[in-house]
């Protein structure tokens, strides 16, 4: 029987964390768009974090279409700094919210490579949900 040693790295173990957070959204701003063309906009975005991700984030989100008609688009970036369940870092998140037809689609991903410090090689996606006006989160996460 022969033994050898293997050289492939154990895979990564799913996480979870999940807590609240705070967020102020500044007033639109226009973006340059086209003569006659659909209006764009920008907002920023600022966050406290609690629960298992605890700290702060800046961001920008973009727009488009009409959000009081249901019927709209938004990207946006995010740079949280803090701590995930007690590891100290930094990561980015990438948003992309669809509404149409009373219908919305939100994904929000951590941005591949944006993961510094303790949480280097940090990859996963945030859910979210608003109840009573309170924004809860839910980050499932892998560490390299």
């Amino acid at each position: 029987m022969n033994a050898t040693a293997s050289t492939a790295k154990p895979a990564a173990t799913a996480l979870s964390a999940k807590g609240t957070f705070e967020v102020k959204i500044g007033p639109p701003e226009p973006l340059v768009s086209p003569a006659n063309g659909t209006p764009l906009f920008k907002r920023s975005l600022s966050k406290q974090y609690s629960g298992g991700l605890v700290g702060s984030a800046i961001g920008e989100m973009q727009l488009a279409g009409q959000p009081q008609l249901g019927e709209a688009a938004y990207t946006a970036l995010e740079s949280f700094v803090g701590e995930l369940r007690g590891r100290k870092g930094s990561f980015a998140l990438a948003h992309l919210g669809l509404m149409s037809g009373g219908k919305q689609d939100l994904r929000i991903h951590i941005v591949p490579g944006s993961g510094l410090g303790e949480l280097a090689g940090i990859s996963g996606e945030l859910m979210l949900r608003i109840e009573a006006g309170v924004h809860f989160y839910e980050l499932n996460y892998r560490l390299a």
